[in-house]
């Protein structure tokens, strides 16, 4: 998969961070996804806010493409020097949520809301590497095997791969034959509730 996408490049990533209660306190997840195929394309764990747990979880992404764009809401994590400097330094543009706005970031919640239902929620995390543990897995499982409705059924690498190999556009229109078996304690549910259409 790594080889498949390596310098292929993605016109639009959003990018967002997410809090999870742990038994002794919180743990900061960040996370970015291509707005296009919904891919998980770098995420990163930390017990603090501070802007380089993103620059992480971004270069974590870089290793697989660059975008064009990157958009965020407007926390200090992606005002501050460092991220915006950053961005600069890799020509990738900077755009940021309006005011009020919570659509415009609306991809990155709804994987936020799908993980915490689907993964954390429902478990107990006696450390921070089993937690990590977990992330990593359900990434992967998001990735690879849950269907999308607003994906036509495909599986967000699917579409990823697709559009980094053909450019085409996706036929929308088809009803699946077929579901992946979950993975694991993971849920196949469908999502019912298809968002704003990819621009």
């Amino acid at each position: 998969m790594t080889k498949l996408l390596q310098g292929q490049a993605q016109h639009g990533w959003l990018v967002d961070i997410t809090y999870l209660r742990m038994p002794k306190g919180f743990m900061y997840l960040v996370a970015l996804i291509t707005v296009h195929s919904r891919y998980i394309i770098g995420w990163s764990l930390s017990n603090t806010l501070e802007t380089s747990s993103c620059i992480d979880a971004l270069n974590l992404g870089l290793k697989l493409a660059t975008p064009e764009i990157i958009s965020s809401d407007q926390c200090c994590q992606f005002t501050s020097e460092l991220w915006l400097n950053f961005l600069k330094e890799k020509n990738i543009k900077v755009s940021m949520t309006g005011k009020g706005r919570c659509l415009d970031n609306i991809y990155i919640e709804r994987f936020w809301r799908t993980f915490k239902q689907e993964e954390f929620y429902l478990n107990e995390y006696a450390s921070v590497i089993v937690l990590k543990k977990a992330i990593h897995a359900y990434v992967e499982f998001y990735n690879h095997k849950r269907w999308h409705q607003s994906l036509d059924y495909k599986a967000p690498a699917e579409v990823y791969v697709a559009t980094a190999e053909t450019r085409e556009p996706m036929d929308m229109c088809t009803c699946p034959l077929g579901q992946p078996t979950p993975l694991g304690k993971h849920g196949q549910v469908i999502d019912n509730a298809i968002t704003l259409p990819t621009t």
